[in-house]
């Protein structure tokens, strides 16, 4: 069976990851901008950040035999600083063409604050003015739904914005509805304590049905893991869905949202 991570942050991860991604056979990971782990002070740092996305981060992936990409941003959680926002902003079309980049994101909201908002807008901008494909985080906990809210009306007022090259990630069961019935693709993060099981995971799947919508573990710097991918795989597979649904929804659903893009090199499979 193959996997991708539609969404995980390497560069806060271990070679172990790497090794065990590769043993279960993850063959490709999409990677979004986000936070460091602190509040960066310069748009210097998120310069050598994007050079660590384009150019370290492939390296380590390809030693395991896994293609690595990126997404480019300011993350919601560092978008409160408006002028340093800006100055990040900048130094992103330049680094449109580079063959490892989907897209803008991880962009979205974190406390729902108005500088927050401005950002959001600002970078959606930017991906239309570039004709990128948006990646969007939605807010932790009990900021999620009126977050979610806020996100899909921007996008939906937008003429330049078409819904199905966003994917709306983190979403949960009083979230989900709202984006799927706007058009968006939707994004599952197993991440558990902050978002959903592997169970609850299943449980959208097949509530919602399985088009539009990515698996992913969001790995990082928090209690988090490759594994939850696997495990959420592995829990479909338990309730009777079969190998060839498993591979389209945790392989071949992540290759048509990012086959948008042409730098993706992965392709759909059939069984």
């Amino acid at each position: 069976m193959k996997y991708i991570d539609p969404h995980i942050h390497c560069v806060s991860r271990t070679t172990e990851d790497y090794q065990f991604m590769a043993r279960a056979g993850v063959v490709a990971v999409s990677e979004p901008a986000f936070w460091a782990g602190y509040d960066r002070s310069s748009a210097d740092s998120f310069s050598d950040y994007f050079r660590h996305l384009l150019e370290v981060e492939p390296l380590r992936a390809a030693r395991y035999g896994i293609e690595h990409f990126s997404w480019l941003c300011i993350n919601a959680k560092e978008a409160e600083n408006v002028e340093l926002s800006r100055e990040v902003i900048n130094l992103i079309p330049p680094l449109l063409d580079h063959p490892r980049v989907l897209g803008i994101g991880e962009i979205g909201l974190n406390k729902n604050t108005r500088n927050e908002i401005t950002i959001f807008e600002e970078q959606v901008d930017l991906a239309a003015r570039h004709d990128q494909l948006i990646l969007i985080h939605t807010p932790h906990l009990h900021d999620k739904h009126k977050g979610t809210a806020i996100i899909t009306s921007i996008l939906k007022n937008d003429p330049r914005i078409r819904p199905g090259r966003v994917l709306i990630d983190h979403c949960e069961e009083h979230t989900i509805k709202m984006a799927k019935e706007a058009g968006f693709w939707c994004g599952l993060t197993v991440y558990p304590v902050t978002k959903v099981t592997p169970q609850r995971a299943v449980d959208l799947l097949e509530q919602y049905g399985d088009e539009m919508i990515c698996v992913n573990s969001a790995s990082d710097w928090g209690e988090s893991s490759p594994s939850m991918l696997i495990d959420t795989a592995l829990e479909y597979r338990r309730r009777g869905h079969d190998e060839r649904q498993t591979l389209d929804v945790f392989y071949n659903n992540p290759c048509r949202f990012f086959g948008q893009c042409p730098k993706w090199k992965p392709r759909p499979l059939e069984l």
